[in-house]
């Protein structure tokens, strides 16, 4: 265990009624405190804990956790306001040997709990066990053991519950517990349910409140603090609404008092529109008064401004929304709150609408209201200290109120655990996003195919598919892809009937679907047949359909009708244009798509190129329905395929990551371990270190022999000659990762005469730089690929995989996806390149061995996942053919990265 391990920083994190606490490790400085805190147990408390009533084991144990820092023992306290709340400790046996097949060894270790009085059933014990088991973990513990009265049913719940694997022992009055620390999808998911329950808990008094006070609304019109104060006035909020300002008596009618604590009663939110050097002093005022959330909209905080804010929050346990941020919105009948300072009050209804943003979150509050979709809550998360997308992802899934989701998100805190929410939320509901930040400007400069492969857009692209988010590219397109998705039934596939009544809007809208991905199959000639026989003559029932400008309404509805019938298409899009024939009939031919009642077995899209706004949401006949209207055929197909992408998610089961054989990850980390204390700043493996590494995972290597000097190399060469008898050698130095750029490689060499020729070569013109070659066999024929991994700071380890070779960041044809990989994911890292029909086999030539190539990606994400250490991987080439599937060249750099367990509940 290392000195920086056992320094574990302090966390906040939120307990099961929403209180904050800190969880850090105990100090000596604690003694006294955690004294106090066995001192105030009672008799009863004490005998669950130490098996007796003696206060002197209680001293012991205040002892213990309160000595220096030292291997093989921890000791967490959760605190709040200065008081212990409780304490988590383990310790391993003194002497165990690592080894130790009974789990007693350095492998295993003790652990206790102990809770205050008074503090039990609110999560505080969970939470510390939660939280030890991360550190456990990070220190090579696999295994916890503990002893409990068998009387003690709380804590023998509480292992039980914890969604471990636990197995019990029964040894007279005491209870013996084994608990294993796999982390699993069943203990994921349980950190998960506790997690959301908690968060929703906390952000009650943010979205819900019985009271608030807006600090900073004053007389002068047209400021921010009287704007929202105004806002939530009129907006017809229903609980008790405060001002706070020193100098009056009341705004806008509203009482107002002189402080926070002058307040007739405590208000659970405060909005703060007060300037940045008066924030912390107004949070920190908040806090002492008991209350629970903060609204933050001043901006310009600096640096220090910005952590007296953050910690006034944290260490009164108070949510906060901002700073530099439009408002809230909780459009509730029966609270119907509006603290924002957007030019109107949102129009109640279903989506729920989170922004960094402010400028979006108007364009989308318009635009929702425009629609008639309207708004169930809006969170404009601003410079986002504390509440973020995934908080508003767990209140929307809770909330009742809420089918469509909506965010615009310039950053991520945490996306691994955004990603396990947001897979959860999508499959309740659409999670739609405006993918922001794939500009080039923000790649970072890379030094590995990897690396530079690795732009913003494609990691970002790689959260969002996996956690099935429909990704758009724009403000409007987000709308258009949100009209469809709330008004229409998901189609079944991609296949799509176009309807018109005139034949350049039909072919308009054909051109959008192919380039949308979508497809417009012939129709079968009963269908064809059928079509001709409820339209006027001279109609055209291709695919598109051209109605001719003759059709009545009856007649179009009847083709519509018809094409809800047909197996063959999976969704309608109607093209229209106005004509004298129906004004003259008086036809109305939107109400062909308009007058079913209900929802439609299959969507139904209507385009209108005489459409004022880019769309609309018609009126159906019920009232109870609508139908999506688009001026631009490319919008309507657009959104239709972004429905499409979402039935297909939701049809695919998800995805699990397949365990895998003769995987050493202990070797793996005792390697990675060995060469960051040699290479204290990290580095690029040289090659035998890059194939132990490979080694530990099964990835499979062309054979190959190290050489250092001339001779060396003819005897390697003489070991790995194949039936051809060629070679090839590659030089080699520290840094070394574009080998071809530099000229660094000899092929198809043929004899002892040519592979002295290459040596001397490479050792001529790169001297003392070359450290030795790299001598290979000449490789069979197969398709040449691109396999790597990088690690983002933010997003974890990503996965890219693509054409290889020395053009591959020319042709730039990569995939990406988030490590851990599913087999689901593996399947669409295969598939989703430009050059995959070459893997399935073209022009004669056979697939390559997909099952083995699917087995290389499923273990590079294995060693990304072991290894925090890993900066980068990189393969290329990877020859993959019909026999097998073998790394030509691989790369690996090394950085002193400490394990991150993006999953352990804390906040931001």
């Amino acid at each position: 265990m290392t000195d920086s391990l056992l320094e574990r920083a302090p966390a906040h994190a939120l307990l099961a009624d929403g209180t904050t606490v800190c969880i850090r490790p105990a100090t000596p400085g604690d003694h006294d405190r955690l004294k106090g805190f066995y001192d105030a147990m009672s008799a009863e408390n004490l005998r669950l804990r130490f098996f007796s009533v003696s206060r002197r084991s209680a001293a012991m144990a205040a002892d213990r956790a309160c000595a220096p820092a030292r291997p093989g023992y921890r000791a967490l306290l959760a605190e709040a306001r200065g008081q212990v709340l409780g304490l988590a400790e383990y310790e391993t046996a003194p002497d165990a040997d690592a080894g130790d097949a009974a789990g007693d060894g350095k492998h295993s270790a003790e652990i206790s709990i102990a809770v205050a009085d008074g503090l039990h059933h609110r999560g505080v014990g969970t939470l510390l066990v939660e939280h030890l088991v991360s550190a456990a973990r990070a220190d090579g513990i696999t295994t916890f053991t503990a002893d409990a009265l068998s009387e003690n049913g709380e804590v023998l719940r509480l292992f039980a519950d914890l969604g471990l694997r636990t197995s019990r022992r029964f040894e007279g009055p005491q209870t013996r517990c084994t608990i294993h620390l796999d982390q699993d999808d069943t203990y994921l998911t349980a950190v998960e349910s506790r997690g959301r329950a908690a968060d929703v808990a906390s952000l009650r008094p943010l979205l819900c409140p019985e009271a608030v006070a807006v600090v900073g609304a004053g007389r002068t019109p047209g400021s921010v603090g009287r704007a929202i104060l105004h806002h939530i006035h009129t907006g017809g909020y229903t609980r008790r609404l405060f001002a706070v300002n020193p100098s009056v008596t009341s705004v806008l009618g509203v009482p107002c008092y002189p402080s926070v604590s002058a307040l007739p009663r405590t208000p659970d939110l405060v909005v703060v529109a007060v300037p940045a050097a008066a924030v912390a002093a107004t949070a920190e005022e908040c806090g002492t008064a008991g209350v629970r959330a903060l609204l933050v909209v001043t901006s310009g905080l600096d640096p220090d401004q910005a952590q007296a804010l953050r910690t006034a929050c944290r260490t009164h346990g108070m949510r906060l929304v901002g700073p530099n941020c439009l408002g809230i919105s909780n459009t509730d009948a029966r609270l119907s709150l509006d603290a924002t300072f957007a030019a109107e009050h949102p129009r109640p209804g279903a989506a729920g609408v989170a922004v960094q943003s402010g400028g979006v979150g108007i364009a989308l509050l318009d635009g929702l209201s425009r629609l008639g979709i309207g708004v169930s809550s809006f969170v404009s998360l601003g410079d986002k200290y504390d509440v973020s997308g995934n908080d508003m992802l767990q209140w929307w899934e809770t909330d009742g109120r809420t089918d469509l989701a909506l965010l615009h998100l310039e950053s991520f805190g945490n996306p691994r655990a955004f990603s396990r929410t947001a897979r959860r939320v999508a499959r309740r509901m659409p999670v739609l996003t405006v993918d922001a930040g794939r500009s080039a400007a923000g790649r970072r400069a890379a030094a590995s195919h990897t690396a530079a492969a690795a732009t913003p857009t494609m990691t970002r692209r790689a959260l969002f598919t996996q956690a099935g988010i429909t990704a758009t590219r724009s403000v409007g397109e987000l709308l258009e892809a949100a009209a469809l998705l709330h008004s229409q039934t998901l189609p079944e596939g991609k296949r799509v009937a176009v309807v018109t009544n005139a034949g350049g809007a039909g072919v308009l809208a054909a051109d959008a679907c192919a380039e949308a991905g979508l497809a417009l199959p012939a129709f079968t000639p009963a269908t064809a047949e059928a079509l001709r026989a409820v339209l006027p003559g001279g109609a055209a029932v291709g695919n598109p359909v051209d109605a001719t400008a003759a059709v009545t309404e009856a007649q179009l509805t009847d083709c519509v009708d018809a094409l809800m019938e047909y197996p063959g298409v999976d969704a309608v899009l109607v093209a229209l244009v106005p004509t004298a024939l129906a004004t003259a009939t008086g036809d109305d031919l939107v109400r062909a798509l308009t007058g079913a009642p209900g929802r439609r077995p299959k969507p139904v899209l209507a385009v209108r190129l005489e459409q004022d706004l880019p769309v609309r949401l018609l009126p159906a006949a019920d009232a109870g329905g609508t139908v999506p209207s688009y001026a631009e055929p490319q919008a309507a197909a657009r959104a239709l395929a972004h429905a499409a992408d979402r039935a297909a998610w939701l049809a695919r089961p998800a995805g699990t990551v397949p365990a895998l054989d003769d995987v050493e990850t202990e070797r793996a980390r005792a390697l990675a371990e060995a060469h960051l204390t040699a290479h204290p700043d990290g580095g690029w493996l040289d090659p035998r270190g890059c194939a132990d590494l490979l080694a530990c995972y099964g990835i499979p290597q062309i054979p190959w022999a190290w050489a250092e000097t001339e001779d060396d190399a003819v005897r390697a060469a003489d070991r790995l000659r194949g039936a051809d008898g060629r070679v090839v050698m590659k030089a080699h130095w520290p840094g070394l990762v574009h080998k071809s750029e530099e000229r660094a490689v000899h092929l198809d060499l043929r004899g002892e005469p040519q592979v002295r020729a290459a040596f001397r070569d490479l050792q001529t013109r790169f001297g003392d730089l070359m450290t030795g070659v790299v001598v290979q066999s000449l490789a069979r024929r197969g398709t040449e690929l691109f396999a790597g991994v990088v690690q983002d700071e933010v997003f974890g380890p990503l996965v890219l995989f693509g054409l290889g070779g020395t053009a591959t960041e020319v042709l730039a044809d990569h995939a990406a996806r988030l490590a851990p990989l599913t087999d689901h994911d593996v399947h669409d890292l295969i598939t989703a390149p430009r050059c995959a029909p070459l893997l399935f086999g073209t022009r004669g030539n056979g697939p390559v061995d997909l099952e083995a190539l699917e087995h290389l990606l499923l273990r590079l994400s294995r060693m990304a996942a072991d290894l925090p250490q890993l900066a980068e991987a990189d393969f290329n080439p990877v020859l993959a053919a019909p026999g097998g599937v073998t790394v030509l060249d691989a790369r690996i750099r090394l950085l002193p990265r400490l394990p991150q367990d993006p999953y352990l509940r804390r906040l931001r």
